[in-house]
């Protein structure tokens, strides 16, 4: 797994050992930041269900400012730490070893809003309606932001407005969806 573009690019990601997480592609994650590469050039980004950090430090790479990167996961929090220090970025990532509603909670408390929200749970929890009804009740994205979805292809998103799906494009047995505000 690697960098894939921006002052890190080409760098090389440790990552998990075994099946206990499943690391975005080299294929998806380029296709995600060449879509929404045009809207940010700065920006704070919340990576829930992070596991090595190769989204966040992505857009670490490509010129954000700032990533929240929760996991519950110890050893994925070792691996986060490693690669936030192989990058030198310990400045701009703040590391959470939390589960997702711990994250939100805190997030709703501090009154945090960011530019780009990132959903990676386990395909098989089917987490991202609750996910994102939380989202939105806390009202964590900012007004020109974008939360990104990893899923199944079966599982259904249901967004209320002013939120709706800007686009979902399938990767095999997984989507990738966008969702805006109105």
């Amino acid at each position: 797994m690697r960098i894939v573009a921006g002052k890190h690019r080409s760098r090389i990601l440790q990552t998990l050992k075994g099946n206990d997480t499943r690391p975005t592609s080299d294929k998806v994650k380029e296709a995600v930041f060449s879509r929404i590469g045009p809207y940010f050039e700065t920006g704070i980004i919340l990576d829930l269900f992070s596991g090595s950090g190769n989204i966040a430090l992505e857009a670490i790479s490509r010129g954000f400012e700032k990533a929240i990167m929760v996991d519950k996961s110890n050893k994925a929090i070792s691996v986060i730490k490693t690669n936030v220090a192989l990058l030198k970025e310990e400045d701009n990532c703040e590391i959470w070893p939390f589960d997702y509603k711990k994250a939100l909670s805190i997030c709703q408390q501090k009154q945090l809003k960011f530019d780009l929200i990132y959903l990676d749970p386990p395909y098989q929890l089917e987490l991202i309606n609750e996910l994102l009804t939380k989202i939105v009740e806390y009202d964590l994205l900012k007004d020109n932001g974008i939360i990104i979805s990893e899923s199944l292809n079966k599982e259904e998103i249901q967004i209320n407005k002013p939120y709706f799906i800007d686009k979902q494009v399938s990767y095999g047995t997984i989507k990738v969806t966008y969702i805006r505000k109105d």
